[in-house]
């Protein structure tokens, strides 16, 4: 029977190893990360919110009504199957 015998080879020391630099790479990566997002939300604090917003809506809102009101009132279109007759043919349409 054969017996095993110890390999002569020198074991690498540990920051030699690539699978070390795996494991401990995706959690270091994590780590920088997380210190770059905490520095960013610290340095560059969103702002304060208006203490009149609910005011500010409110006239927003009254110029969107305002607008969608005078939209509205606008000539009416001409029948889509109407213009596509006339995009067809290339003729005037029929009045």
């Amino acid at each position: 029977m054969k017996t095993l015998e110890p390999s002569k080879t020198q074991p690498r020391a540990w920051w030699r190893e690539p699978m070390m630099w795996l494991v401990v790479g995706g959690p270091a990566a994590v780590i920088l990360a997380g210190v770059a997002t905490l520095v960013l939300a610290v340095s560059r604090p969103d702002p304060v919110v208006d203490p009149d917003y609910y005011r500010r809506g409110l006239e927003i809102n009254k110029t969107m009504a305002e607008r969608q009101a005078a939209a509205s009132e606008a000539p009416a279109v001409r029948p889509a199957l109407e213009v596509r007759n006339h995009a067809a043919t290339g003729g005037t349409p029929g009045r």
